[in-house]
């Protein structure tokens, strides 16, 4: 039992509907410090921890695992071009908090926790890229058959954008990410910097990600699947929660001034895909996607978003003083259709110089087909198997089967996928 100004409400975990909305404060990832330098470039040790999380200030702590024991993962902020080595250091226990599919590829021996931290979106050499088979077990006592180093290296030779790391250790991906692995990665480059957006406290990261818990609050994830199938545990091949989590907080709230913020949004759910609408419709600006900026900034009422893709926009709150608008997914009802609060409740701090630019970068040249090196034509299928489990297929060929796509650097190429 809770005390929720003069009410007491009997809170269940395991019931969503029992559990009061836009009670915490929204909270901001810490940013992350390099712990020494390597000739000069910054060097990050970065640990994977089991640890105790609060997603609501009215329910028991979470035993969850965080990149420096801390959900989400602290944020990594980069320049264009800047060398950076990060060592992520696996300090999990030896028994995984979730039901593990021994029937999956790449799950069924041992060691029973692995991880690999995947940078999402970047473009890096292969050994540092977190390669699904370059797993490795607490203090690499045993590692994966593509391991290669224990310091990767980012060297950020692309645009300004909004990345993230995530673990990416096959067969148990899901489990991992789901149990709280997870972080943002930013990249800024020189055009960005000349451009007039919101920064500072006005640029907030907004990871979104769907949960359920048991009664006693610790995480739920399901052991099989509707209908059950042969083998126990097996993986549910699309797993939605019944709850929404923000930046680790269950339908937080955010007090903003009357201006414009910049909001970096990050679908991390393992399946939801989410279409955003602010209060009763009101347009916002989307300016970049998962590559970085868009050429022109588009005002939009809705944004759909997919697991693992970003999107960036910017909300002017000057005309909302004293308002509550909510944060909706549209694609459900309920209590899945609420995301988080923005309370338009902060005096303005000082005057908002901040600008949605008409342009945002110089107009790309076009592509033409016609001019391709190459035209390529994919099906994405899924056959199920023994246990009557959809298994995803390219040109239906799995995972583990031989590499047949070859691109040449440099060529151009057109990819047609059915």
């Amino acid at each position: 039992m809770q005390m929720i100004g003069q009410k007491t409400v009997k809170i269940d975990p395991s019931n969503p509907d029992t559990i009061p909305k836009f009670v915490d404060e929204l909270p901001i990832p810490v940013v992350a410090k390099p712990k020494t330098f390597i000739r000069s470039k910054p060097y990050y040790e970065i640990t994977m921890k089991e640890c105790q999380h609060r997603f609501h200030k009215l329910m028991p702590t979470t035993t969850v695992w965080g990149y420096d024991g801390l959900y989400p993962g602290p944020t990594i902020k980069v320049n264009q071009n800047q060398i950076i080595y990060v060592k992520w250091k696996n300090q999990l226990p030896s028994k995984h908090l979730l039901p593990i599919d021994r029937t999956l590829h790449g799950s069924s021996g041992p060691p029973e926790v692995r991880t690999v931290t995947h940078l999402h979106g970047s473009n890096v050499a292969w050994e540092s890229d977190g390669h699904p088979e370059a797993w490795f077990s607490r203090n690499f006592a045993q590692t994966g058959e593509t391991f290669k180093r224990k310091i990767y290296q980012y060297t950020n030779r692309q645009k300004g954008a909004t990345l993230w790391y995530h673990d990416h250790a096959i067969g148990i991906t899901r489990l991992n990410v789901y149990a709280g692995l997870a972080g943002l990665y930013i990249i800024r480059d020189a055009i960005e910097k000349k451009l007039k957006l919101p920064k500072n406290q006005y640029d907030i990261p907004l990871i979104i990600q769907d949960k359920s818990f048991r009664t006693d609050g610790s995480l739920f994830y399901p052991e099989n699947t509707d209908p059950p199938a042969a083998v126990n545990p097996s993986v549910q091949p699309f797993f939605n929660g019944n709850t929404m989590v923000v930046n680790g907080k269950l339908w937080p709230r955010l007090k903003v001034e009357p201006r414009k913020y910049r909001f970096r949004i990050l679908n991390a759910s393992n399946t939801n895909a989410y279409t955003l609408r602010l209060g009763d419709g009101r347009s916002f600006y989307q300016i970049a996607t998962d590559g970085g900026l868009l050429t022109k900034p588009v005002e939009l009422t809705t944004l759909p978003i997919e697991p693992a893709e970003r999107s960036e926009i910017i909300v002017d709150f000057s005309k909302h003083k004293g308002k509550k608008l909510i944060l909706q997914n549209t694609n459900d009802e309920g209590n899945m259709g609420l995301i988080m609060r923005f309370d338009v409740t902060l005096p303005l701090n000082q005057k908002d110089t901040s600008e949605i630019p008409t342009n945002l970068l110089p107009d790309d040249q076009p592509l033409e087909e016609k001019a391709a090196d190459k035209i390529r034509l994919l099906t994405l299928d899924a056959k199920q198997d023994e246990y009557d489990r959809p298994i995803m297929m390219l040109d239906n060929r799995m995972w583990h089967d031989p590499v047949t796509e070859k691109p040449v650097i440099g060529d151009t190429e057109v990819w047609e996928i059915y």
